[in-house]
């Protein structure tokens, strides 16, 4: 699998690849002075390198991981701890990266580029649009739906039923009791918009 990234997201993805005893054919970073362990990367992304080998995006940040999306001719890849759990009824889009000990719980929807990150939990029959970011730790409680390119922060915590927008921010150890509107930045608890 290429990997596009060299920081330390994409460390966390090439350990996870390592526990699948799955090969990294590159690392590619679009900084000319990127290193990953030490070592030079294979530069920028490249259409014509390796076409036959999947690709993932390992950056964290969801508006990168967003912009470069939209220029990869690669077919992409997913990237799954083997301790992660997953029902066998989950819809799994393309793109992503599930973490040690990520739950994911029956009758979920996962779009494309989504991380859910060390021990993050997504319960039952929630949506997830295209990449979003459930941070370590984070608890997602059932039936919840979270629009594209949002980050759910690390502890934080979505009560059920609800619908988080799309581009929101959910700071760090937020307990969300409401719904939350597009574009909002939210922190605390309970979870208050500080900006728009």
């Amino acid at each position: 699998m290429i990997i596009y990234g060299a920081g330390g997201h994409a460390k966390v993805v090439c350990s996870i690849l390592a526990d699948c005893d799955r090969k990294v054919t590159a690392i590619l970073d679009d900084n000319p002075n990127a290193t990953f362990n030490g070592m030079p990367t294979a530069g920028g992304y490249q259409p014509h390198f390796d076409t036959n080998e999947l690709i993932i995006i390992a950056i964290g940040d969801n508006t990168t991981r967003k912009t470069i999306a939209q220029h990869i001719v690669h077919s992409f890849g997913n990237v799954i701890h083997p301790s992660a759990v997953i029902a066998s009824d989950t819809v799994l889009g393309n793109g992503l990266v599930i973490v040690h000990r990520a739950v994911v719980q029956t009758g979920t929807i996962l779009g494309n580029h989504i991380i859910v990150n060390t021990g993050a939990i997504i319960d039952h029959d929630c949506i997830l649009g295209d990449f979003v970011h459930v941070a370590p730790g984070a608890v997602v409680c059932g039936n919840v739906r979270i629009g594209e390119n949002t980050l759910i922060g690390a502890g934080s915590t979505i009560l059920p039923n609800l619908e988080i927008g799309k581009n929101c921010i959910i700071g760090a150890g937020s307990v969300i009791t409401r719904s939350i509107p597009d574009c909002a930045t939210v922190w605390g608890n309970p979870g208050r918009i500080i900006r728009f």
